[in-house]
């Protein structure tokens, strides 16, 4: 028990509660704001070399593709030839940034190297807020109309997303009232609450740092996924394991296969989604998805193509299905059928992982 002088201890921990999370939120946006002076330096340099070789547009992928391989080796991940792209496009859309002489400099090698602290101050929004606006097809005036607002309601990237996609600078120029129009754009709704967690968590502040980010909703899906994992493996030598929580972007959009297996039999990439829910046909499309992104981007020529399994944990009914549909042949769809574990040995191994697991976390909540 707290003394009894102590009477407004839910005043002091609500404070400091209230410190730490404006910390957090500051130093992303510290971090968010050196990210996007970095990439705005890289797409410079990326357009200024192209422009000096006078290269095609053909030669330009090459030169992507080739940076990216390159980078990727010396700094990790985030230097994909889809994000290279676009810093450039970034770069292109602000090309003509009134730069003091306070702000640049000479480097070592004859070029102007921008200051990094000076040049973020310039962007003052997050580079996930840049990404959408050089991904949408959008005019100049609509970029800075929302830049413009999302400065002045400090709109998070999903706020601005979804103004963006209902079309919000359209409908307040065609608005008779457009106070009443601007001042209902910067009122919060419920899903556009992100916390100082996921800020930091967000995707590129993640790979900009070379953090690792295989991490899941909640402890028993983190287990669940765990032993599966090792469950598989256990049935034979032919699961090779690739990856757990694998990373994937498909326009703006990140999403993550919970686990990612070869089988060298089948020679194909087995895709693993674990739902905690009921299944829903949203899984399926959603597995279509990655299988169509793993299909162009993870596949190899000699590989045959990738299978998925969606896996459904629900406290009253276990499913497992395995997405055959879209195979160049119901023959190969059969052999994959043949050799792939069965759903109800599947089933049968959820359903008995999952009880487990809940009570072992009950007893550990009971000693504590």
């Amino acid at each position: 028990m707290l003394p009894a002088t102590l009477i407004d201890y839910s005043g002091l921990l609500k404070n400091v509660s209230l410190l730490l999370e404006n910390a957090r939120r500051s130093s992303a946006r510290v971090v968010n704001s050196i990210i996007t002076a970095t990439y705005w330096n890289i797409g410079q340099r990326i357009v200024k070399y192209e422009q000096a070789g006078k290269l095609r547009a053909e030669y330009g992928r090459a030169l992507l593709a080739h940076l990216s391989a390159d980078l990727t080796k010396r700094f990790g991940r985030g230097f994909s030839a889809d994000n290279l792209e676009t810093m450039r496009l970034f770069y292109n859309a602000y090309p003509t940034l009134k730069i003091s002489e306070t702000v640049s400099r000479k480097s070592s090698e004859g070029g102007n190297e921008f200051n990094l602290n000076d040049l973020s101050k310039i962007f003052p929004l997050s580079w996930s807020h840049y990404v959408l606006f050089v991904r949408r097809d959008i005019s100049s005036d609509a970029r800075n109309f929302y830049e413009m607002e999302t400065l002045r309601c400090g709109w998070s990237v999903r706020q601005l997303e979804r103004q963006i996609e209902t079309r919000f600078y359209e409908r307040t120029l065609l608005s008779k009232n457009k106070k009443v129009m601007l001042s209902k754009g910067a009122k919060l709704q419920p899903q556009d609450i992100v916390t100082p967690e996921q800020e930091i968590k967000d995707p590129y502040v993640l790979e900009f740092l070379d953090l690792k980010d295989e991490y899941s909703e909640n402890d028993l899906e983190e287990a669940l996924i765990r032993h599966l994992e090792s469950f598989l493996l256990e049935l034979g030598g032919d699961f090779a394991f690739i990856g757990r929580q694998k990373r994937l972007r498909l326009g703006n959009e990140w999403y993550r296969v919970d686990l990612v297996f070869y089988h060298r039999c089948l020679k194909c990439l087995i895709l693993i989604d674990l739902k905690l829910g009921k299944f829903t046909h949203a899984d399926a499309g959603q597995m279509h998805l990655y299988l169509n992104y793993a299909r162009e981007h993870w596949t190899r020529a000699h590989e045959n193509p990738p299978v998925g399994l969606i896996l459904c944990a629900d406290k009253n009914a276990a499913i497992a299905k395995y997405a055959l549909e879209g195979l160049p042949n119901k023959v190969l769809a059969a052999e994959y059928k043949l050799v792939l574990p069965k759903e109800d040995l599947l089933i049968s191994e959820l359903k008995k992982t999952r009880k487990s697991l809940i009570v072992h976390q009950r007893s550990c909540k009971k000693r504590r």
